[in-house]
């Protein structure tokens, strides 16, 4: 499997998305979230989506010339219509919007509508812990309802429905919790197709709700599903799923899952805080690095070696994949490949940007 360095995927995929029509700083936008996706280890949110992007754009479905616009606003909140654009952009335009309001009034409420898939869903409350706040997230899949079943259930009826949060923690890597409120992110399963691997126990289960490590059983047709989060108790993961349904769909304005077979755009609800307004940022840093240490101080379970903070497995692999490259399989990069080549570009001299195979 051939790695490539963070800086030449950035140089392709921006050429990519020029050739597809967007302008600069929005090819620049959406490259950057999805090679920090990869570096994150989340391929399945990074390079898988370099190729479905460009095929979205040209089929009509996404702007790439779209201008998200606030079209409301009122007291700590506002409405995001995305214009059809592409996810990163509306949602750079929402942190921005949300920590403006939350550095006027501590708090900032904002929701995103009519966009293309927004991508990984951390990377929004990880923009406003970057810039000290914090950042809670909340997103659904508009009308698409085919994936989670409920608990009880065999057939798929809601989505993955992620809800995300970060917050800085001084001098040291964000606290930064980035979960599907499924077992699973369906691009994990794809990933793991695309590699002819199997899926563990646990995470899908066929058209008949069978369960199964195959994730062709799940891609189909026909198609399985994913299993909501919480195992034994996933009743649990499918009332969070109900609950993000509800903040990302309702009050975004895109709606809720119906049943339809397309995503047309993601609904997200973004909160952006600033703790100074709540307490002194000398007590922030005290409790917060109070509670950071005594959960370290937990005897460590043998069996999995370690304890680990929120977030610390993305960090700690963005900075091997630094210095090592990013892996990118066979199919996917072939399909990147081909894509390139749809557009105009010249992609002989791409191959032997790889670094290792």
């Amino acid at each position: 499997m051939p790695r490539f360095r963070d800086t030449d995927l950035r140089t392709f995929g921006v050429a990519m998305f020029e050739a597809a029509g967007c302008v600069r700083d929005d090819a620049t936008t959406i490259i950057d979230h999805l090679v920090e996706s990869s570096l994150f280890g989340h391929d399945s949110h990074g390079s898988l989506r370099m190729y479905e992007y460009i095929d979205q754009i040209q089929a009509g479905t996404f702007n790439p010339k779209g201008r998200p616009r606030i079209e409301r606003e009122r007291g700590v909140t506002a409405c995001i219509d995305g214009d059809g654009a592409l996810g990163q952009v509306a949602g750079r335009l929402a942190v921005e919007t949300g920590a403006g309001l939350a550095r006027l009034h501590g708090v900032g409420v904002v929701t995103v509508r009519n966009c293309s898939h927004l991508g990984r869903i951390g990377a929004y409350p990880l923009a406003a812990a970057r810039q000290g706040l914090m950042g809670l997230a909340f997103v659904n899949a508009g009308r698409l309802g085919r994936q989670i079943p409920p608990y009880g259930g065999i057939d798929g009826r809601i989505s993955t429905n992620p809800v995300a949060f970060s917050a800085p923690r001084p001098d040291q890597d964000p606290i930064l919790v980035d979960m599907t409120t499924s077992v699973v992110a369906e691009g994990k399963i794809r990933v793991a197709h695309n590699r002819n691997q199997s899926v563990p126990a646990g995470w899908i289960t066929d058209s008949e709700g069978q369960p199964t490590c195959d994730p062709g059983a799940y891609v189909g047709p026909p198609s399985g599903a994913i299993l909501p989060l919480g195992g034994v108790v996933a009743y649990k993961g499918y009332c969070l799923g109900m609950m993000v349904e509800m903040f990302g769909g309702i009050l975004s304005g895109e709606g809720t899952a119906n049943g339809e077979l397309t995503v047309r755009s993601n609904g997200m609800l973004l909160t952006v805080y600033d703790p100074s307004f709540f307490c002194e940022a000398e007590d922030y840093a005290a409790e917060l690095e109070g509670l950071i240490q005594h959960v370290l101080s937990s005897r460590v379970d043998p069996s999995i070696g370690r304890i680990r903070l929120p977030g610390a497995p993305e960090f700690d692999t963005g900075r091997e994949r630094l210095a090592q490259g990013i892996p990118i399989d066979d199919t996917t990069w072939s399909r990147i490949i081909e894509r390139a080549n749809r557009l105009g570009l010249d992609t002989k001299t791409w191959d032997a940007h790889a670094i290792s195979g």
